[in-house]
């Protein structure tokens, strides 16, 4: 039955590549590399000069306050915001009114939350269970 089974015949030569690598070719590959990218920089610095020498001298004085709309952004951020958490601190911790005609005032919000504890908040009922009908 041996005879019916083919092997795989090993080659007689060796059993590595026995050309070099094209030195020539990796060569020539990377001049041409390096030809195309001095020419890229070299065509982006004239197009960077081209803009610059077209550039209006006189729109670098525009205001951006005047030339954009409204939102706009904080000149001074910090301090807008200490103004923003004093407002409400003041609103947190003070008295005033929020409407006179109907007698509604704000209290500090410590007081308020005294106030809750003592009081207490409104229960609901509890439901009454179903009867069972049928019986």
């Amino acid at each position: 039955m041996d005879e019916n089974i083919k092997h795989a015949h090993l080659p007689a030569g060796p059993g590595h590549e026995t050309s070099d690598v094209n030195v020539w070719a990796i060569g020539k590959f990377g001049i041409a590399l390096t030809l195309v990218t001095l020419f890229s920089v070299a065509l982006l610095i004239g197009v960077f000069r081209y803009f610059q020498s077209r550039e209006d001298r006189s729109a670098k004085a525009v205001d951006p306050v005047a030339l954009f709309p409204s939102p706009q952004l904080v000149p001074n951020e910090p301090k807008r915001l200490g103004e923003v958490r004093a407002s409400e601190d003041q609103v947190l911790n003070g008295y005033g009114w929020v409407d006179r005609q109907k007698g509604v005032v704000r209290i500090p919000i410590d007081q308020a939350m005294d106030l809750l504890v003592k009081r207490g908040l409104p229960v609901r009922q509890a439901a009454k269970p179903a009867e069972e009908g049928g019986k």
